[in-house]
């Protein structure tokens, strides 16, 4: 089980992202990742320990022989980030924020799940387990990035760019309408290869529509460098499924 390339590759390239930023601003993350901790004494100190982890393991990840250590580090400081918007959500449950910030960490816990099993030249079967469950918390994820849009579907329509026909709101209703059918067929295993191609590629989208022109128009705000990486991350667990399921598909067709 060691096809899954370029999924894991975008991946890491975004953990290297988010390592630079980090570095660069000289501050916490101000997207999902870091937010949930609030102010907290010994920032700076954070900061590096953050950044270093997310640069080894966005190389780490790139090679197979590291691969297994590079995942098993991004996916640990992912679980971390995600399980700080717990509070939140104990604190606010009605209020879905808070699950949409925790189910977008834990979409690449679950890209990280995916590789670190792929990896696995030991026990195949322990391998296999540990993947498909990578793969169903993917799926629960998508189902969340659905609610979460349909729960803010004027914020989601604020982010179309206004030059796309025919409107904005029309393209916040038919992206929330495909995840929920990505999720479905993901959760489903009926079309999951071509949902998690065509996921892939919207969310591709959404990086080169929404969070590239953004940056490009103000390169100063930290927001938009973040936004871009965090999108960037996501496509990478994406394609991670992709490549497991199209991996499956060839050991199947070969056996």
């Amino acid at each position: 089980m060691t096809r899954i390339y370029l999924g894991r590759c975008v991946y890491g390239l975004a953990a290297i992202a988010f390592a630079v930023i980090a570095v660069v601003w000289h501050d916490f993350n101000t997207w999902q990742q870091i937010r949930a901790l609030g102010n907290v004494p010994h920032r700076e100190i954070l900061l590096y320990i953050v950044a270093a982890i997310e640069l080894f393991g966005g190389v780490a990840i790139q090679w197979p022989r590291t691969a297994r250590a590079g995942s098993l580090a991004l996916g640990a400081i992912y679980l971390i980030f995600a399980l700080l918007w717990v509070p939140f959500i104990a604190a606010k449950p009605l209020v879905y924020d808070g699950w949409g910030n925790f189910f977008e960490q834990f979409s690449l816990v679950s890209g990280a799940l995916i590789v670190y099993a792929s990896f696995d030249r030991g026990n195949s079967q322990r391998a296999a387990k540990a993947a498909r469950i990578g793969y169903i918390f993917f799926g629960i994820c998508v189902v969340s990035f659905t609610l979460e849009q349909l729960f803010y579907l004027s914020g989601t329509a604020a982010f179309v760019p206004e030059w796309i026909p025919p409107g904005r709101m029309f393209w916040a209703i038919t992206t929330t309408i495909a995840f929920a059918l990505a999720a479905i067929a993901l959760l489903s295993g009926r079309s999951a290869l071509l949902a998690s191609r065509l996921l892939t590629v919207m969310i591709i989208g959404f990086g080169l529509l929404v969070w590239l022109p953004v940056l490009f128009a103000d390169p100063h705000k930290l927001f938009n460098w973040a936004g871009n990486a965090q999108n960037l991350a996501i496509v990478g667990a994406a394609w991670i499924v992709a490549d497991f399921l199209n991996q499956n598909r060839s050991t199947s067709t070969a056996t």
